[in-house]
């Protein structure tokens, strides 16, 4: 069930922060989900590093935002590597 809950989080928090950097009309349901489980990744190294952190695979606020920051990140670097700027 874990699993299941973890891609609908993943999901999600890929979707919001495309929907923030510009990015949604280029990405489609599987990228969101792969950007927002990455990004929960990362949004858990910098969490630990503050003193908090959150699980996507059991649904909590915490989680989403942290997965969300994360995926800001995530995207964040992408543009960096693909325009050679910030949009």
């Amino acid at each position: 069930m874990g699993i299941i809950i973890a891609l609908i989080v993943g999901g999600v928090a890929g979707w919001l922060a495309s929907m923030v950097m510009g990015r949604d009309a280029s990405m489609g349901v599987f990228w969101n989900i792969i950007v927002g489980i990455i990004g929960s990744t990362i949004g858990n190294f910098i969490g630990r590093y503050f003193g908090f952190g959150g699980s996507i695979q059991e649904f909590s606020i915490m989680g989403l935002v942290t997965a969300f920051v994360g995926a800001l990140v995530l995207l964040l670097i992408l543009n960096l590597i693909q325009r050679g700027k910030v949009r």
